[in-house]
């Protein structure tokens, strides 16, 4: 229940909440913010969680609180990451048809696997890494790859260097901009600017992809 409340309160206000969260359980911190990770990354049906957002609060507290270590969120993030990708590939390799059967399961819609599909159909393996950087498909990444023909010893390669460089690169952003004023008086905006850099690719392909359909009809 109290990882429940802290997601619910992570959305309304991720620094704040983070922060809060830290001055009461201390190292506890560490176990919740592999959880979320965990879960974001391994279970399909949880496509929606503050992934981009709660990396950079982690950096820039890591920086101007000390109270989370770099050197070692780092590591546990990203073991965090490959963990649940591995869950989520065997799932898609054994539930692969049920979870297709249906229209919706709690936030995943089947929209969702249908567009990760076409991601995967154009990018190829690389598909793995570039996911990672987009809300929702890199959640749903791992589990098109087990559902599909993806061999599991070069997922597992493009599966770590994906993690590695999702979890290092948003962390050292938020921990080399935590001293900075504006960024944690506009933290939000900030968040909002790292996200939506992260799916403009997506969006950039749907926009494509709809101006290809209306010009074959």
């Amino acid at each position: 229940m109290e990882f429940i409340h802290f997601l619910l309160d992570f959305l309304k206000d991720p620094l704040s909440t983070l922060q809060g969260f830290l001055e009461t359980y201390d190292t506890l911190t560490y176990a919740i913010l592999f959880l979320v990770i965990f879960v974001e990354t391994g279970l399909i049906v949880m496509p929606l969680l503050p992934g981009d957002s709660l990396l950079f609060a982690v950096g820039l507290l890591a920086a101007s609180t000390g109270k989370l270590e770099i050197s070692f969120i780092i590591p546990l993030l990203i073991f965090a990451a490959l963990l649940g990708d591995n869950v989520n590939y065997l799932v898609g390799r054994r539930f692969s048809a049920f979870i297709k059967s249906k229209e919706k399961i709690l936030f995943l819609k089947r929209e969702y696997i249908t567009q990760t599909e076409e991601f995967y159909a154009k990018h190829g393996g690389k598909a793995v890494i570039l996911a990672r950087f987009m809300p929702i498909i890199r959640t749903i990444a791992p589990f098109v790859a087990g559902a599909g023909s993806m061999k599991y010893p070069k997922y597992i390669l493009y599966c770590f260097l994906g993690a590695a460089l999702w979890v290092t690169s948003i962390s050292l952003l938020g921990f080399f901009l935590g001293n900075n004023e504006f960024v944690k008086a506009n933290f939000e905006k900030v968040v909002l600017s790292i996200v939506f850099i992260s799916i403009a690719p997506m969006l950039w392909g749907l926009v494509k992809m709809k101006f290809l359909n209306k010009s074959k009809a």
